[in-house]
């Protein structure tokens, strides 16, 4: 991957609504010829998908939460998480915990209720987000 590369990836990153066309005029590239490395980027694998940034608390979800696991049932508390609506990631530990979760849920409530339903896998600890001054970004 060369410097060309990576500031198509920084771009799309930033916005991936971006046309060939803008893209290319802010490289100085031609359409076509983004088209094709980003065609490429897609074939290695090293551009994976395009997603949509959701505003959860338009949607009335104003808790995010990261809650670590220690369990030993990792099995059954990987499917719970898979089918439970308001886990947005799990990933899996070294260390201390096995797990964490990103909950984005309505209120505390409903976080209080995922948390008495992860009970029966083990021990959690809740860190409830209040505000994020750096926002998800991609290190490219």
């Amino acid at each position: 991957m060369d410097e060309i590369d990576k500031l198509i990836l920084q771009s799309i990153t930033k916005n991936s609504r971006i046309s060939m066309t803008d893209l290319g005029k802010s490289i100085g590239l031609s359409a076509p010829s983004v088209t094709e490395r980003i065609k490429k980027l897609e074939e290695r694998g090293v551009i994976e998908g395009y997603t949509a940034k959701v505003g959860h608390k338009q949607l009335g979800k104003n808790i995010m939460a990261y809650i670590l696991f220690d369990t030993h049932k990792c099995k059954q508390f990987v499917q719970f998480c898979e089918s439970y609506k308001d886990v947005a990631e799990c990933h899996r530990l070294a260390g201390q915990y096995s797990y964490l979760v990103k909950l984005i849920t309505n209120d505390v409530t409903t976080l209080e209720s995922f948390i008495d339903q992860t009970i029966t896998y083990g021990k959690s600890s809740t860190l409830i987000v209040l505000s994020s001054p750096v926002e998800q970004r991609e290190n490219v």
